[in-house]
């Protein structure tokens, strides 16, 4: 009688690797880089338009990375330091030179100290959101950035591009114009100003309608004037800047009061009783 044949099973390891899934927020982190270093190019063969589209194509890009890679659970440290590097090209760099060699540079000396200033700003304030990453913050602060952030700041930087596009005034290509420009979006991205964030921005079952009418209403604006539709949401954006200031200093005085009972209260309990 024979024996039974032994059947000797290969011990192998499955081979383990990124999931493709994974990878898209960082694809798309590089598409941003890629659009902006082509703004940079766009920039030095005069195709001014086409530059100012690519850095907005570039935040497009941007604001849907972080998102897709938390739908998608691959948040990652490598990929954190992969945006920032990103938008410190495509909204620290770029804008800086764009504007620099579309304006400011009549200021020769003077006109190269306000773009090197501009993309000093916007690198101080991407190292300063990173040591925020994780950071126990009060609950009200979760819905603010502090000062505006970089790709907000560079659609900002380029609003004197943006209306001589749309007016065609050259008053608008003035340097003295674009430095006081970058100098003061510069200013706001270092600053400690709080901005909406909209992450955690949620819309009321009432204003839902609203809301998707005013967003078909500005994609319709998109496809006949762009550059209009550009300048509206920088000037939604500008005013929202103090009614976010004055959003975030109610929600800190209310937590403040908040904290301020509780510790009564806790004193009251403390407190020996008489007799």
């Amino acid at each position: 009688m024979m024996r039974p044949r032994l059947r000797q099973r290969l011990n192998v390891k499955p081979i383990r690797g990124l999931s493709f899934n994974k990878m898209i927020p960082n694809i798309l982190t590089l598409l941003a880089l890629c659009s902006g270093m082509t703004a940079i190019r766009f920039g030095l063969e005069e195709h001014w338009h086409q530059a100012v589209i690519a850095i907005i194509v570039a935040g497009i890009f941007d604001g849907i990375d972080g998102r897709i890679a938390r739908l998608l659970k691959g948040t990652s440290e490598f990929g954190a330091e992969l945006d920032s590097l990103s938008d410190f090209v495509s909204f620290g760099v770029a804008p800086a030179l764009l504007m620099y060699l579309w304006s400011v540079q009549s200021l020769l000396s003077l006109g190269w100290v306000v773009a090197l200033l501009f993309t000093i700003c916007c690198g101080l304030r991407l190292a300063r959101f990173n040591t925020q990453i994780g950071a126990d913050l009060p609950p009200y602060a979760y819905n603010f950035f502090t000062g505006v952030p970089a790709p907000a700041g560079a659609g900002l930087a380029l609003i004197p591009m943006i209306l001589n596009f749309e007016f065609g005034w050259s008053g608008f290509r003035s340097g003295w114009f674009g430095a006081v420009v970058l100098a003061a979006i510069g200013a706001l991205m270092v600053s400690r100003v709080p901005t909406f964030s909209m992450k955690r921005f949620h819309v009321p079952r009432e204003w839902v309608l609203a809301m998707l009418l005013i967003i078909a209403g500005l994609a319709a604006l998109a496809t006949t004037e762009p550059w209009a539709m550009l300048l509206i949401i920088g000037i939604i954006y500008i005013a929202s800047i103090p009614l976010s200031v004055r959003a975030y200093n109610k929600l800190r005085r209310a937590a403040d009061e908040m904290r301020a009972a509780s510790r009564g209260e806790l004193i009251e309990l403390e407190r020996p009783e008489a007799g």
